[in-house]
């Protein structure tokens, strides 16, 4: 895991804003060809010659996607980046650029930006992605970072929600549910401290759930591999608010029917037993959790040889006539109708 230390204090104000984009900057390199100029002018300059540019933005807002008790600043600033990167890779593109805008309150020191931005530099050097700009400005309440991720792909290459076909499989790589249940670990943990703030939190247990929240990978490996195997396809979306949500994306954006099959979903042995030990569902975690950062696509059954028996995949379900709705099938047979409970910032902010 990655470690979080700010021992000194600098005050922001000492820098000014140029001075500090030029302070939390200057250690990235360059290594893309298609950036021909990055930070130090009015605009990047990219070429992407022939491909198509995809272009993703994601905003994190402190209390609302994160929480600073717990959520070390070299963790979310690599896992700023991966969410943008994320999108990119289901587009089944390759993420190549990112630029990276922040409001901070004068709370923070120049030593925590550079933890933020040591975690940032991390996820570009790790993904092969060039910082070529941003923004920084002053906030009246905490810190906010907005990312936006550029990445390429051959028009025939690039895939969209809107493309599944009835009697396609619905396919999702990884396992669901760890980063749902690594924040209730941290929450329980952020509670007992707030009575007790001598009381050291014990997660050796929960591993590999608190590395899935704090410091979650977007998966890369996924276009090159489905290109290996000569699978393209027909939708794709990552799972960020949810499994049901993004299934129901995929649903009503190329007008299908699906049904999920409750005992196909891929459950990590820490999932079951945490769930057991907080008394929740894991059908339910890994439903909504989200989060987990994996890809959910379909694909034509005529594919399904290529990826039956590859360890990154599992096949959870079909998409059917969209007359047949969108259901969970469970254990027992029975059909239910699927309902996104995933993620909601809009809702969130209504109910508070």
């Amino acid at each position: 895991m990655l470690e979080d230390k700010t021992p000194n204090k600098t005050s922001l104000a000492e820098l000014g804003e140029f001075g500090l984009i030029k302070h939390l900057t200057e250690h990235f390199t360059i290594s893309r060809e298609s950036t021909e100029k990055g930070i130090g002018d009015d605009a990047a300059v990219i070429d992407h010659n022939e491909l198509k540019t995809l272009v993703t933005t994601d905003l994190l807002v402190e209390g609302i996607h994160f929480n600073l008790m717990y959520m070390p600043l070299k963790h979310l600033g690599y896992k700023s980046v991966m969410v943008n990167l994320s999108d990119v890779y289901a587009m089944n593109g390759e993420a190549t650029q990112i630029t990276v805008s922040i409001a901070v309150s004068n709370r923070f020191p120049l030593e925590a930006l550079e933890e933020l931005y040591a975690g940032i530099q991390l996820a570009c050097k790790t993904y092969n992605v060039d910082l070529i700009g941003g923004d920084t400005t002053s906030s009246q309440t905490g810190l906010l970072i907005s990312v936006t991720a550029l990445g390429t792909a051959k028009k025939e290459d690039i895939v969209y929600r809107n493309n599944a076909k009835p009697n396609d499989l619905l396919v999702v790589t990884g396992d669901l549910g760890a980063a749902y249940l690594g924040l209730q670990v941290l929450e329980r943990e952020r509670k007992v401290f707030e009575v007790n703030p001598n009381a050291q939190p014990d997660l050796d247990q929960y591993t590999y759930l608190v590395e899935r929240q704090l410091k979650p990978e977007a998966r890369k490996d996924i276009p090159k591999l489905l290109k290996d195997l000569g699978v393209l396809p027909t939708s794709m979306i990552d799972i960020s608010d949810g499994l049901s949500s993004e299934v129901i994306h995929l649903c009503k954006n190329s007008e299908v029917g699906c049904n999920v099959f409750e005992d196909k979903l891929p459950l990590d042995p820490q999932v079951i037993s945490t769930a057991e030990e907080f008394n929740m569902d894991s059908t339910m975690i890994a439903l909504n959790g989200g989060e987990d950062y994996e890809l959910l696509f379909t694909i034509s059954q005529d594919d399904f040889e290529k990826i039956k028996a590859n360890p990154h995949f599992s096949i959870i379900g079909h998409m059917t006539e969209k007359n047949e709705g969108i259901n969970l099938v469970t254990r027992a047979n029975q059909k239910m109708e699927l309902t996104a409970q995933g993620w909601d910032a809009m809702l969130k902010k209504e109910k508070e």
